[in-house]
């Protein structure tokens, strides 16, 4: 879709500047409501979270915003008390800017860690806020909000009535451990912030909980739902597909989008003990740099699949005679792939943009709730390469 066919629900604006955090584009982005918006949101696990993390979870636990302000290029990390005092600050001086009450909006900040906000860049920015930012589109929030992203990433649904939009950032430190990297939700449905929370965290937990890019967890994982509740109340079934739906567009897009990444690597673990086995089985492989690289090269090396669920040493109930292992529809044990035919239909699953790894525990009915889908990517030189300049 071009920039102008994206919009955001009703109820919802955007500012968007350049303060010359990065060397060219908008580094400062604004979403904000014109009414209090139903708040829902999960953060990052991380002993390491940073001043806005706390900040804006502390304001989302009240149920309502008005909106998000993202600082991209500067994460705000391990800033102490000062980094504190400034995120408070940003937040603020945004609010005012715009004629909201302090307190009023979230705050997330990405990039660089140990680096404390050029306050005086700040307050001279939103002293003539009018001046120095542009309306924006959803594209445009999405492409400021960026850091080693190669595009801006969107995605939508609907619910009746009603809308839901996503925008998301993130390609590098994003193993989450409640949501990941920065990923916001705005809808137009009228529904209360206790019923937005319980449709929001299970599909979290199917969608960017999913997610492993590197199997490192970011000190500024924010996912944000905010529902300004203009086009009315809607089925809360419908409401949860849509956001459901949403999430995994973006959880999708953001694997796809990995650091270095050339192929999208999707895993599913059936047959498993229960919902949390499944995950933990399917990241095990996700994870493994042996399994990455072999989708790397094409390489249908399932030898590396057997050996990341074999790390699984607590789970004693895993059977290596019950478990199976397929690449694509091609199982590869314990029957094996045989003959020319079964090895030119692997080359062709290998060499596929998206690789799907299939593995049954042979524990429970493999069309039974004890699964789970996980999402990562490819690893590659260039994600070496990415991480080993990042700061230089």
């Amino acid at each position: 879709m071009s920039e102008s066919e994206w919009t955001f629900p009703s109820g919802f604006t955007a500012r968007v500047a350049a303060l010359g955090l990065r060397e060219t584009g908008d580094d400062l982005s604004l979403v904000l409501a014109d009414r209090p918006a139903a708040c829902a949101a999960m953060f990052t696990r991380s002993l390491f979270a940073g001043p806005s993390v706390t900040l804006s979870k502390h304001r989302a636990a009240a149920g309502t915003a008005r909106g998000i302000v993202t600082v991209a290029k500067n994460a705000n990390v391990a800033t102490g008390a000062e980094g504190a005092r400034n995120a408070a600050e940003v937040a603020d001086l945004a609010a005012t800017a715009y004629g909201l009450p302090e307190g009023s909006l979230l705050i997330c900040s990405t990039g660089v860690i140990g680096r404390q906000y050029p306050m005086p860049v700040f307050r001279d920015h939103f002293a003539a806020a009018a001046e120095h930012s542009r309306a924006a589109t959803p594209l445009a929030v999405a492409t400021a909000m960026m850091t080693t992203d190669t595009h801006p990433k969107l995605a939508q649904a609907y619910a009746g009535p009603a809308r839901v939009l996503g925008i998301a950032k993130g390609v590098g430190m994003s193993e989450p451990n409640m949501a990941t990297v920065l990923v916001y939700l705005f809808t137009d449905a009228e529904i209360a912030a206790p019923e937005l929370d319980a449709l929001f965290r299970p599909a979290v937990e199917d969608t960017l909980n999913s997610l492993s890019v590197d199997t490192d967890t970011s000190t500024s994982d924010t996912a944000i739902i905010l529902a300004s509740g203009a086009a009315g109340p809607v089925e809360h079934t419908a409401l949860a597909d849509a956001v459901g739906s949403v999430l995994l567009d973006l959880t999708r897009q953001l694997a796809r989008d990995g650091e270095g990444a050339t192929k999208l690597l999707t895993v599913t673990v059936t047959g498993a003990r229960d919902k949390a086995q499944a995950k933990r089985a399917a990241k095990a492989v996700v994870n493994s740099p042996l399994v990455k690289t072999a989708v790397h090269g094409a390489d249908p090396n399932w030898g590396r699949v057997a050996m990341a669920i074999g790390k699984l040493f607590d789970d004693t109930d895993i059977d290596p005679e019950r478990v199976s292992i397929a690449f694509g529809d091609q199982q590869v044990y314990p029957i094996a792939a045989d003959g020319q035919q079964d090895l030119a239909r692997l080359t062709e699953i290998m060499r596929a943009e998206e690789v799907v790894i299939s593995v049954d525990l042979g524990i429970t009915d493999p069309a039974g709730e004890a699964r789970s889908t996980v999402y990562g990517c490819d690893l590659t030189d260039q994600y070496v390469r990415i991480n080993a300049d990042y700061t230089t």
